[in-house]
């Protein structure tokens, strides 16, 4: 594997001179920050068939050396290829169909690799790029909130690195193409780390490598990985595994790599995994990746959804729903991410907004409704309505996830979910999991080896919808996913009639049914127009909506959201 990293002897004295870098070092620019967005024509001339991606990480210089393989065909006729990377790994050598260009045929003056074909490539034809690179790549702030490189130490002062790319995306590493649907059919991996470390990644382990320098190169293969999803992790692990018998029929590998000394603890977390692959088998389908394995590697960063390798940083804490919700989370998106991957970043709800309705569907799996309303209610605190969840154009990942870039922030998050929720109450449980069914396989009876990853969005899920249950729904979509305000819902009362009315900015139409409780009897108004009224003996004792099945606005929660910043900005001046 040694001459997958031919590297010139110079450029790693520098790099070996050089100082390390700080967090946020080196600087990228607004290219390489950029995830995602409007496409150009060679870009969506591309169809990513593989990648062969070898890595040596050099932790003495926080550097990597890489070189990359990476074929493609040309759905257009193709003159050059434009490749992401972070122009803090230069390239020095570049080789198309096995032949060497010169240094003149390719330019990166801002995180795009532009590299000049010998000849152009027609529609249908294939090439294959090799690209050898080596550099110090963007060292994270503050993972995975931000995205780069993860320098750590262990307790006991070993190496513990990883990398984490959803937002600034795979460029940071790796020349790859930076956008969701760039995703490649097949991706090889060859990691090369020092003595004593291990490395585990992405897909099935291929075999490891022992160098005659005492290094080890691990060697992994992953189908069809989410662009972000492609991870290093290098650390002196210890391992624990086990078989999961699904009831599809099929056997799923499980392992867990944690740091030494953690035992018990990883012990505990890893008895987590089958109870909940049992829940998304049941209530969504098949795990799509039973072939290679389900994954999860302590990482020196809180996590991300890394697939078959998702990054566990949540330092085993205990909550009094009994399950560890950031693992819960991660493991989701294999489902709502890795499997069904959005196809524009802001369709990026489909991801988040599942991810995190998983925790109290999962609650409820266990428990019943009491910890699934316990907890919806928990996320209920945190929706903002600031700005819409989708924008209804081509985004980048930061106009979804930053506010100050337009985007809804942890509304895609918290929002997303309790719009699910509503959505469950008002087409029922077989109807919301049809739908999320089709969402996720693109069929209705999935098994193993039926079915693939596949991109989605906002458009074909409410085309589910109106499928499903034979009715239009876009009402429902129009305020919650392309308004910012909720719904409110106005109660008067003349005499014995209990009149409500549902208002929102726009005054269109929002047949929502409420339910309302008098005396302890429940009905369902259907709310027809908008409008419903019904007698209510004096004296009776009304409660609205006393499920909680409904998104609406809820003053309480405004006021004490208001307080609480008034209370803040009173400490700061205190």
């Amino acid at each position: 594997m040694i001459s997958r990293l031919l590297l010139a002897a110079s450029a790693t004295a520098l790099l070996a001179a050089a100082p390390l870098p700080k967090k946020g070092e080196p600087a990228i620019t607004a290219q390489t920050q950029r995830s995602g967005g409007v496409l150009t024509p060679e870009q969506t001339a591309l169809r990513f068939d593989s990648a062969d991606l070898a890595f040596e990480v050099l932790p003495e210089t926080e550097s990597l050396n890489g070189v990359a393989t990476l074929v493609f065909t040309a759905k257009a006729p193709l003159a050059r290829l434009p490749i992401d990377l972070d122009r803090n790994l230069p390239v020095s050598a570049i080789a198309i169909d096995g032949v060497p260009l010169a240094p003149s045929a390719w330019s990166n003056p801002e995180g795009r690799l532009i590299i000049t074909l010998p000849k152009p490539v027609p529609a249908g034809g294939k090439v294959t790029a090799k690209i050898t690179y080596a550099g110090t790549p963007h060292v994270a702030v503050k993972a995975p909130w931000d995205d780069g490189m993860v320098w750590s130490k262990t307790p006991d002062g070993r190496t513990w690195f990883a990398t984490t790319a959803e937002g600034y995306g795979c460029d940071l590493f790796w020349p790859c193409l930076d956008f969701p649907t760039g995703e490649p059919a097949l991706v090889t991996l060859h990691i090369t780390v020092p003595q004593g470390l291990k490395a585990p990644s992405n897909g099935v382990l291929l075999g490891v490598d022992t160098l005659a320098d005492g290094r080890t190169t691990w060697n992994w293969c992953a189908k069809h990985p989410n662009t972000y999803g492609i991870a290093l992790n290098v650390g002196p692990y210890e391992e624990i595994s086990g078989s999961y018998k699904s009831r599809f029929g099929n056997s799923i590998p499980m392992y867990y790599w944690y740091l030494p000394g953690e035992k018990p603890q990883a012990e505990k977390l890893f008895a987590e995994f089958a109870p909940t692959l049992d829940f998304f088998e049941s209530m969504i389908g098949p795990y799509s990746f039973g072939d290679e394995k389900l994954g999860v590697v302590e990482t020196p960063h809180k996590g991300m959804e890394h697939q078959t390798i998702n990054a566990y940083g949540n330092e085993y804490a205990k909550a009094p729903e009994g399950f560890d919700w950031l693992f819960q989370h991660e493991f989701a998106h294999e489902w709502f991410g890795n499997q069904l991957t959005a196809a524009n970043w802001d369709d990026y709800w489909l991801h988040e907004g599942y991810g995190t309705y998983m925790q109290p569907l999962y609650g409820q799996w266990r428990e019943g409704r009491a910890r699934y309303a316990a907890m919806m209610q928990g996320e209920r605190t945190s929706i903002m309505n600031l700005k819409p969840i989708t924008q209804q154009r081509v985004t980048t990942e930061e106009e979804v996830y930053e506010l100050d870039k337009g985007g809804a922030g942890q509304d895609i998050y918290y929002k997303g979910s309790w719009m699910l929720h509503t959505l469950r109450g008002l087409i029922g449980d077989k109807a919301f999991f049809d739908v999320t069914r089709l969402a996720v396989y693109g069929r209705a009876d999935p098994k193993p080896g039926n079915f693939a990853p596949r991109f989605g969005s906002t458009k074909e899920y409410e085309a589910l919808v109106q499928k499903v249950t034979g009715k239009n729904y876009k009402w429902f979509f129009d305020v919650y996913l392309r308004q910012a305000a909720l719904p409110e819902l106005v109660e008067t009362r003349t005499g014995n009639i209990l009149s409500l009315t549902w208002k929102m900015p726009g005054n269109g139409p929002f047949p929502l049914p409420v339910e309302v409780q008098i005396d302890g009897k429940t009905r369902k108004l259907p709310m027809t127009g908008g409008k419903a009224s019904l007698s209510v003996p004096a004296g009776a004792h009304v409660v609205i909506d006393p499920d909680a099945l409904v998104l609406r606005r809820s003053v309480a929660l405004e006021d004490a959201a208001a307080w609480k910043a008034a209370q803040a900005a009173k400490e700061k001046t205190q």
